[in-house]
């Protein structure tokens, strides 16, 4: 494994979303790479090495970005699983919502989401929050020691 590699994953389902996160993301150059994935199910697969991404040898991602409205397993689930995880729990999780909605906000923070932000509506505005987001979480915020996000 390559600690030196920094992966953000990205979980969400619109692709004008991803597009959008992307371009903010990389912009400020923030990881060495964003692994995308569309479902709850999916971004899961990615967590335990299942599926398609059984090969994949780099460790955990320095952080993931997570929509809450998402087919097959939503976010809360995905949420509650990567909580639940001695390997999974240090990963800090951002929501990344449409949703206000003050259950999904007390459901989150009840299960140790790090922050919740609702997504802006406006296209400046969410470029400009990813970007900040993408900032304090890749590179001001010190992430769990390596020994601590190791292979699962």
């Amino acid at each position: 494994m390559n600690a030196e590699i920094k992966t953000i994953l990205l979980a969400e389902d619109d692709p004008n979303d991803v597009e959008l996160t992307l371009t903010a993301l990389e912009e400020y150059h923030l990881a060495n790479q964003v692994a995308v994935v569309h479902d709850g199910e999916e971004a899961l697969d990615y967590l335990y090495r299942r599926g398609k991404f059984v090969a994949r040898f780099n460790g955990n991602p320095i952080f993931a970005l997570l929509d809450l409205k998402m087919p097959k397993l939503n976010g809360i689930e995905v949420l509650r699983q990567m909580k639940g995880d001695e390997k999974l729990k240090t990963i800090p999780v951002i929501v990344l919502s449409s949703s206000r909605e003050a259950p999904d906000l007390a459901e989150c923070y009840k299960l140790g989401v790090n922050a919740y932000v609702v997504k802006p509506v406006d296209f400046q505005d969410f470029i400009k929050a990813v970007k900040e987001l993408g900032i304090f979480w890749a590179a001001i915020n010190e992430p769990p020691p390596n020994h601590v996000a190791e292979r699962v």
